[in-house]
């Protein structure tokens, strides 16, 4: 005789066996967030939330820690889109951090990341009868990209304006007729390379000219300064020989009237020229090229 079989005990038994098995699983994967508390925070972005979903992760300098609960339109504000953060306790969200959106390589999901935060920062509380402590938020990537970009194209916007602007009918003809100029005058410096290569080498002789002039200049002043001692020292004796003879040399009283005179102005001359070859020395050792261009120009002075 056959025995009667309860389907209907088997039927839960399978059930239960079902339940048992797909709890499990949940319980092995995510028990840590079974076992972890969370706090409750909100933020308002302006910027745009496609690809953030619910359950999307919040990570605080790379690292997990909670998840998006709650995507919405701010209640006094349409401008402004509010999202509701479970983010776990203890993580230091301080008032100076920044909840930033960001998005994951080239896939285009998003993601809320949580920055800044200084360690003497107190911890964000409730403020102005809100249901949750508000992190303020920060400018996206791709808001920061796009005001950039913006910036850049208005930028380059006005400097095109203003090229063309610069570049009208009259400068362009200006400019025309430069080019040419500039092209006559490259043909003529080539045609002309020899005498300027000419040119060139006789100033440099003429510098080395100077150079060698103003090292002899001293030596000369020297003989010529010996020479002016001479001529003094021949005048003096020349004039106490005439006094001891004054009375008996007739010609010799002549001699000292006219001569001596005049080989004490030669003296004098001669002295006056060895200052001037003493300056003069001393000017072209400083300045060689006072030979070919002479010297400046003296500034009046104020009221002249």
């Amino acid at each position: 005789m056959e025995e009667k079989v309860n389907f209907a005990l088997v039927g839960v038994f399978v059930l239960l066996l079902g339940a048992g098995l797909v709890g499990g699983v949940l319980w092995l994967s995510s028990g840590k967030s079974y076992r972890t508390t969370y706090d409750i925070y909100q933020t308002y972005t302006r910027d745009s939330v496609a690809g953030l979903n619910l359950n999307t992760p919040v990570s605080y300098r790379g690292v997990e820690v909670g998840r998006v609960r709650k995507i919405a339109l701010a209640p006094d504000n349409v401008e402004q889109v509010q999202l509701t953060l479970a983010i776990e306790r203890g993580t230091p969200v301080k008032v100076d951090t920044l909840a930033v959106l960001q998005t994951q390589g080239l896939t285009g999901l998003a993601f809320v990341e949580l920055t800044g935060g200084s360690r003497d920062a107190p911890q964000l509380q409730v403020q102005n009868g809100a249901a949750y402590p508000v992190i303020k938020s920060g400018p996206s990537l791709m808001t920061r990209l796009d005001s950039a970009m913006t910036s850049l194209l208005a930028n380059l916007n006005r400097s095109s304006e203003n090229f063309n602007a610069l570049m009208d009918d009259d400068n362009r003809r200006a400019i025309k007729h430069t080019l040419a100029d500039l092209e006559v005058l490259s043909r003529t410096l080539a045609a002309r390379s020899a005498l300027i290569d000419s040119s060139l080498n006789n100033a440099a002789l003429t510098f080395e000219n100077t150079a060698r002039l103003s090292g002899e200049l001293p030596q000369l002043a020297q003989r010529i300064q010996r020479s002016a001692d001479a001529f003094d020292q021949m005048s003096n004796e020349l004039a106490h020989a005439a006094e001891g003879a004054n009375g008996t040399f007739e010609g010799a009283r002549q001699f000292t009237d006219t001569t001596l005179p005049e080989v004490h102005q030669l003296v004098m001359e001669l002295r006056d020229l060895t200052g001037s070859l003493r300056r003069l020395g001393g000017e072209l050792e400083q300045n060689p090229s006072l030979l070919l261009y002479g010297k400046p120009a003296l500034k009046h002075g104020p009221g002249e």
